[in-house]
């Protein structure tokens, strides 16, 4: 059974920064794409970021192009989001995803994922 437990979520000022960690468990974790999904109140949910398996590819939304960083420690089963220059417009609960196979593609199109719980990030302007 797959189980994602994410943290780092908080309350930053405009400009500032944060990390997001996601611990996942109950599968051979280097087998699988990881990513992130955001969801804002009164917003459907939306991709932030991909790696794939190896942590060679990465995939970002437009909008945190440059800003966010992911990565992955596969000896550790933790996937990251590096979050730089946060705007107000970040605020949202940060969810982290498990693929069901090994490309970051298969994050983006978010068929059949395993999801965490979600931490929430709040920016104040």
């Amino acid at each position: 059974q797959v189980q994602l437990v994410e943290s780092g979520g908080g309350l930053v000022q405009a400009g500032g920064s944060l990390t997001l960690s996601c611990v996942a468990s109950g599968r051979t974790f280097s087998n699988y794409a990881m990513g992130w999904f955001r969801q804002a109140p009164g917003k459907e949910r939306e991709f932030v970021a991909a790696i794939s398996w190896s942590g060679i590819n990465t995939y970002y939304a437009d909008s945190v192009k440059g800003r966010f960083t992911i990565s992955r420690d596969n000896a550790k089963n933790t996937v990251s989001l590096q979050m730089n220059s946060l705007k107000p417009e970040d605020t949202a609960v940060y969810l982290c995803a498990e693929a069901q196979g090994s490309s970051g593609t298969d994050i983006i199109g978010a068929r059949e994922l395993f999801w965490g719980k979600g931490t929430l990030v709040t920016v104040s302007s």
